[in-house]
């Protein structure tokens, strides 16, 4: 059976801006195994970040409705202490939520991010339905939300590439792909085309390339080297049975982004949607499949990085109590009610397996900072029986910093 793996990484970096949160306890770094660097996090709202309830409540922050009066602006000064001055471009120094560095969120009427054109950010990038294969990981970032390329003192796309689960290079090209749907019943939560990770191959039923998931993996095979430091991990559900083997680790793929975050954001979203050819036969037994969000610096609440679990602390696997699209049963000692019947599955080449369901993952982050995030895919402890996840709708918003959280996305 196939393991899977989500990953995704903060590291601090550009503008130590006053907005940024107290620093937090310091975590196993999943890059490398070793301590990872304290999370910058937010509880009721960071510094800076409109605080004064100017749109949105004041105890949680929210995004601006009005741009606030500013009379007092100096060109050297940074009196909103949000590391930009007049003279840097900062078109209001009386709020950190304006400035060359931040988001500029559609539909209020400010000029965030000071280009001097209100609700003008990019948002066409994902207006194209492109080839399956297409092979520019910077174009996949486009895809599941990121339309901005950092320049200058922007947020934004640092750099982007394929690679394999533990980072290394030589990620198997069928094993990314970019889809308009999965089957009838499924389609992008954004745009017209979503990213698609496989530990098989990231096509349907019909697509040149395409392999049944109940299939050999077609990859790199019997290698302990690919998986991140720290996983895969037991499932707390499953009574003490040993559900990770951490000897072999096959047909590893995932997207790498660097990312400057923007100095007007303390928390992101996006929403991913797992499927696993390992339900029924393989719940609760060592053939585990993982999806998982690794954090660098990691969050309060987060599992050795990792943000995406259930209540119980289950990393997203086939024994996750997030599985919500099967035909339901008592296996393996868990019963699944499968509330969302098997629709999903109809023409993914997943039937009559298992799906989540789009769920939604929502993190703190540290605003203003350089961060690097994963996405990653692979089998743990045999070659066959592959997983697949689909992944789109990051977006970047002002909360209250709270701990990660992975729900249903809400009908």
């Amino acid at each position: 059976m196939r393991r899977t793996s989500l990953w995704v990484w903060f590291v601090p970096g550009m503008l130590a801006l006053a907005c940024s949160a107290n620093d937090g306890a310091g975590q196993r770094d999943p890059f490398t195994g070793g301590g990872g660097s304290a999370a910058q996090t937010g509880g009721g709202g960071t510094a800076g970040l409109n605080l004064s309830g100017n749109g949105g409540a004041a105890a949680g922050g929210g995004v601006l409705n009005t741009t606030p009066d500013c009379s007092a602006q100096a060109a050297g000064a940074d009196l909103d202490l949000d590391g930009f001055t007049p003279g840097q471009g900062d078109c209001n120094d009386c709020t950190a939520q304006m400035n060359p560095g931040a988001f500029d969120y559609p539909g209020n009427g400010v000029d965030e991010d000071c280009n001097g054109a209100p609700d003008d950010e990019p948002v066409s990038c994902d207006q194209t339905v492109f080839d399956i294969g297409y092979g520019d990981p910077m174009v996949a970032a486009e895809v599941i939300g990121l339309c901005r390329r950092q320049s200058g003192a922007s947020w934004g796309v640092v750099s982007a590439k394929y690679v394999k689960a533990d980072g290394s290079a030589g990620m198997n090209d069928l094993s990314h792909g970019l889809l308009s749907g999965f089957g009838p019943n499924v389609q992008p939560r954004s745009g017209l085309t979503m990213l698609v990770l496989s530990s098989g191959t990231a096509r349907r039923p019909g697509d040149s390339g395409y392999s049944p998931p109940e299939a050999l993996g077609l990859f790199d095979m019997g290698t302990t080297g690919f998986a991140p430091g720290g996983y895969p991990k037991d499932s707390p559900s499953c009574g003490g049975v040993q559900t990770a083997n951490d000897k072999v680790t096959n047909d590893p793929a995932a997207l790498e982004l660097v990312i400057r975050a923007p100095t007007n954001a303390n928390q992101f979203e996006f929403d991913f949607n797992f499927y696993t050819y390992e339900y029924p036969g393989y719940v609760c037994t060592q053939y585990n499949d993982f999806f998982v969000a690794l954090v660098d610096p990691s969050p309060p609440s987060a599992l050795d990085g990792n943000i995406s679990f259930d209540s119980e602390g289950n990393p997203v696997s086939v024994n996750n109590g997030l599985l919500q699209v099967c035909s339901p049963g008592t296996f393996g000692s868990k019963t699944f009610t499968c509330p969302l019947g098997t629709a999903q599955l109809q023409g993914t080449g997943f039937e009559p397996s298992a799906a989540t369901g789009w769920l939604r993952t929502t993190a703190p982050i540290p605003g203003g900072q350089q961060i690097r995030l994963r996405f990653a895919i692979w089998d743990m402890g045999d070659h066959a029986l592959n997983s697949t996840v689909l992944v789109d709708n990051f977006t970047w918003s002002i909360g209250q910093g709270a701990p990660p959280k992975t729900a249903p996305v809400p009908e």
